[in-house]
Order: C-alpha cells, then structure tokens, then sequence
C-alpha cells in the first residue's frame, strides 16, 4: 500500500505532487515494503521512467556526470560556490524528490533532505518516499509523518517551502 500525507495539512495537495503518488502507485507491487527489500537506489531505477515522463531529471546512476546538483551558494562571476545532490528535480515546478530506504529514520536523513531542500536555489516543494515499515517493529512512515504533524503543528520553525510531501511505500 502506498501512503501519503501533504504538508501543511490546510493545504490540497498540488496536482503535480499527485503525479509523484501515482507513479508509486503504479509500482506499489515491486517496491512496497516490508515485503520487497529494496535499496533507495533499486526503487528509484524502478520508478525512473515515469517520474522522467511527469518532467522530473532522475538520477539514473552514481557517476559524476548522472548527479543532479541544485545550487545553494553562487560565489564570484555567479559561479555555484556550493550545491547539494537531489535523486531527481523538476526544474518547472522546483520541486526536489529524495528516495529513502533504511537510512530514512535509522540515520535521520529525511531531516537532512528537509535541510538540503530548504537551502537550494529554485525549490518550493519536496517530496520524501520512505519505507511504510523498514523493520518489523519500525515503522518509517509514521515516524517521518509524526516529525512532521509536530513540526507543522508548533508553527516555531517558518521553512521556506511552499510544500512537503512524504510518501510511504
């Protein structure tokens, strides 16, 4: 089964975010956890085609020349001084999707694609695909979900995103 839920709650989520679900929900046989045991970068290749055909550049391979860098800090002549990678960018709706597996929560890595997200040029949207259960007794999604539901909740930290989905797959 694939789970999602869109931040901030008061909003409806954006068509092209229901794109993003879709193509999960199109693969949810291969990839949903716990029953397959795929890496982040196993389910990405699956899912690369039809988030390309939804305008998305993925990261098709681990080689310099496949990374997508979002830039973060433009130093002299305008020159990208710094930039954070992304699994996959549309460059139209500045929206940056990061696949998790076991890291998600284990090593908190959603908190630093929150970070990353906030931080690069063009971004207003993020999405996060974690595992809806990465071990019997750990369950990612509602987790990440709950970080968030407290996050939004507090209305303490202001983040510079228009939107957050995350996604359980």
């Amino acid at each position: 089964m694939i789970n999602w839920q869109y931040y901030p709650k008061s909003d409806k989520v954006p068509s092209h975010l229901l794109k993003v679900i879709s193509v999960f929900e199109s693969h949810k046989d291969i990839i949903e956890s716990p029953i397959n045991k795929l890496v982040s970068n196993d389910v990405l290749a699956i899912l690369a085609d039809d988030l390309e055909n939804v305008d998305f550049k993925v990261e098709r391979s681990k080689r310099r020349e496949d990374k997508i860098r979002i830039p973060v800090l433009f130093g002299r002549n305008g020159e990208i001084e710094r930039s954070f990678e992304a699994d996959a960018y549309n460059e139209e709706t500045k929206t940056v999707l990061e696949v998790e597996a076991g890291r998600a929560v284990d090593n908190y890595q959603f908190l630093k694609d929150l970070f990353q997200a906030c931080v690069m040029h063009d971004t207003e949207y993020l999405a996060i695909a974690v595992k809806n259960i990465y071990k019997v007794s750990q369950a990612d999604f509602n987790k990440v979900t709950s970080f968030f539901d407290t996050l939004y909740a507090s209305q303490r930290l202001k983040l510079p995103l228009k939107g957050i989905l995350i996604i359980g797959y």
